[in-house]
């Protein structure tokens, strides 16, 4: 009897030790973010980057490393980061596969380096007052193609950007004068200073100004990836600009070339325009034989959310063919294949994306690798025979893989996280579909919490994703993680109403003007599904979202009283002051049909801000000082009315912080202040 009571009490004691915990904000602020995978020329090795979080500095930084392909430990290169805001970052490689280019901060300045494949001889190749990052080698191993902000009537003259930016720091006062729009953009003024391309000779020789002018290249990003590249004979440069007389209303950029290497027949050389679609061409590559470029462009001028088509241009003869237009989904990333016969690409599909494959010869696309997570950053070895991609899901952070070209399973590369997640329980996300507004089917991401019991009955957290183009995919987040708040006690229930990407250019369409009509009932019906569960609580509902997702917690204030309490985060409150303080002109305009003094109807009908008089219930309202894109009034003015109206209410305010709240230590207290207010009026 002894011995069995020993032997039960020793294994109860084994099951509690190897029980995972929750996966709590500490545990998310501590896994490494791997991320932006670059081949070697041989195809043997594979760089990236990978993030990390000092919490105790309340900093992150960002190294560079190496891994074989075929799997191995992993290398860093670069050399120590030894001070407060170190980093390297954005391997790429020459075309020599002897030495990696860098990006290096040091001492608060960018620059880019170069270290050797195995790890020595870190040396700094630019030396700019306006600093220096964006690198691309050119393949003759003559030039480095990076960006610098430099002033515009300086150029490449670093003596003179030097002069300019020393009579800056000196002047008496820290005025701006404005002259036009898109004066400030996500968390920065515009200034004197233009982002520039510019090419250096890798064997000594002037930094020439390859994009000289008032604008900015590449210009304000839509997504999607880099807006230039060098041809594969190391002769051009392809980049995408906004010419139009008002960027801040036009997303109508262009494709330009420029020749990388003067001569004698043209010592200045002149852009020469490619494309003159009205609306954004962006994303230039060239196939390997530099015979085609492929871009991504959109055909409505001003709508950031159009459908994005994969595009290919015959460099020789101009002849331009859309590769994607049969396909309802918007191509993401994409990259040629070795041989320059087919594009792989990705697209969202339904909270997934895939690695599919087209001919430039037409036809429809095949699917390459498929799953139930998120793929990108696609790259093939020289030889076309191996693919290395990022994988990332609800239940896991993105990781690097590689696989046959021909098929079979991919070989994880990186395994920094592998650790830290075997101690910690990790939902996977479940699925679940509803009719919404007009019989819609909307799609709802679920995950429980651990040790989840259906004999129980849980709160529930209803998250409203962003955009309001915007989806929740099977994709891993830092700065709103469901895993996090399932790690808290509640069912998270992660809807993609109207307005989601991934479910066809209609149900995306479908909410411009319409921001608090048929998302707001696909919400709802997705709330009424949730609650229905057998497991839920009806009666202990909350819901947060940020952004466009603020916007839907402001309009639910005015027209439900069914939750418990609301997080709006960065949320678009009052329509007609947003519009005014907003820098992306372009989304009022497309959205609303036009300013407040032109479609004043549009802004009276979907304004929460007009609906204060049914505010009741308890909200936390949390918003960043620097947030030029859902400017901190919104934040405010939503604050204060729910004051006085006697709305139990408080506001959570960071002045260093944007859109995004990212340094370490800020996002732990908001995930911390968002938990404990929704515990204060579910648990307590």
């Amino acid at each position: 009897m002894r011995f069995l009571v020993l032997a039960a009490l020793t294994a109860a004691a084994g099951s509690v030790w190897a029980q995972k915990s929750p996966l709590d904000v500490n545990a998310l602020l501590g896994l490494v973010r791997v991320s932006d995978p670059h081949i070697s020329p041989d195809g043997k090795t594979v760089a990236f980057s990978a993030v990390t979080v000092d919490l105790a500095a309340n900093r992150k930084q960002s190294h560079v490393y190496t891994v074989p392909i075929r799997g191995g430990a992993p290398h860093e290169l670069g050399g120590p980061l030894e001070k407060p805001g170190d980093s390297n970052d954005r391997p790429r490689w020459m075309r020599n596969g002897k030495q990696i280019g860098f990006v290096a901060v040091r001492n608060g300045e960018s620059q880019i380096w170069t270290v050797d494949a195995d790890g020595g001889n870190p040396t700094q190749l630019t030396h700019l007052s306006t600093e220096a990052s964006g690198h691309l080698f050119s393949n003759d191993g003559k030039y480095v193609v990076f960006t610098s902000d430099v002033f515009p009537e300086c150029g490449a003259d670093d003596e003179c950007n030097r002069k300019k930016l020393d009579e800056a720091k000196t002047a008496p006062t820290k005025a701006r004068l404005i002259k036009g729009l898109l004066y400030r953009h996500w968390t920065t003024w515009a200034g004197a200073r233009r982002t520039h391309l510019m090419a250096m000779p890798l064997d000594g020789g002037a930094v020439r100004d390859l994009t000289p002018g008032d604008r900015d290249v590449p210009p304000f990003s839509l997504g999607g990836p880099e807006d230039y590249t060098i041809s594969p004979d190391s002769r051009e440069v392809i980049y995408a600009l906004n010419t139009e007389e008002v960027p801040a209303t036009s997303t109508n950029s262009d494709l330009f070339t420029i020749a990388l290497q003067p001569d004698a027949k043209a010592p200045e050389p002149k852009p020469v325009k490619i494309t003159s679609n009205p609306a954004a061409d962006n994303s230039p590559l060239y196939s390997p034989d530099g015979k085609y470029v492929a871009f991504r462009a959109q055909t409505r001028a001003g709508y950031e959310s159009d459908r994005w088509r994969l595009m290919l241009l015959e460099r020789k003869t101009g002849k331009l063919t859309v590769l994607s237009d049969w396909l309802d989904r918007w191509v993401n990333s994409f990259q040629w294949s070795p041989d320059s016969e087919r594009l792989f690409f990705t697209a969202e599909d339904r909270g997934r994306q895939s690695i599919q494959y087209i001919a430039i010869a037409g036809g429809g696309s095949k699917v390459a690798i498929n799953g139930d997570n998120t793929l990108d950053d696609i790259q093939f070895t020289p030889d076309g025979k191996t693919i290395v991609f990022t994988r990332q899901s609800g239940a896991g952070p993105i990781e690097i893989c590689a696989a046959l070209s021909k098929g079979g399973p991919p070989v994880v590369l990186t395994h920094f996280n592998d650790d830290l997640l075997s101690q910690h329980e990790v939902s996977p996300y479940e699925e679940l579909n509803t009719k919404g507004a007009e019989d819609a089917i909307v799609q709802t991401f679920l995950v429980k919490p651990p040790g989840f019991d259906p004999k129980k009955k849980y709160p529930v957290l209803m998250l409203i994703h962003g955009g309001p183009q915007g989806a929740w995919a099977q994709s891993w987040s830092y700065r709103w993680n469901p895993q996090v708040f399932a790690a808290a006690g509640y069912v998270v229930a992660m809807p993609n109403p109207r307005g989601s990407t991934g479910f066809g250019q209609k149900f995306i369409d479908d909410i411009n003007g319409d921001w608090g009509g048929r998302a707001f009932d696909d919400v709802m019906a997705a709330t009424d599904q949730v609650a229905a569960l057998p497991y839920v609580d009806k009666e202990r509902m909350t819901a947060a979202g940020a952004s466009y997702g603020g916007y839907m917690i402001d309009w639910i204030l005015g027209h439900s009283t069914r939750f418990k309490a609301l997080v709006s985060h960065a949320g678009v409150y009052d329509l007609r002051s947003m519009a005014g303080e907003t820098e992306e002109l372009w989304l009022p305009k497309w959205e609303f049909g036009g300013m407040p003094w032109e479609t004043p109807e549009v802004y009276n009908k979907w304004s929460p801000s007009l609906f204060v008089s049914e505010f009741q219930t308890p909200t936390l309202v949390t918003h960043g000082e620097l947030d030029f894109r859902v400017p901190f009034g919104q934040g405010m003015q939503l604050y204060t009315a729910l004051q006085l109206r006697k709305v139990p209410s408080q506001m959570l305010v960071f002045p260093d912080e944007g859109h995004w709240i990212q340094k370490p230590q800020n996002a732990l207290l908001w995930y911390k202040t968002v938990i404990d207010w929704l515990d204060t009026w579910t648990k307590k």
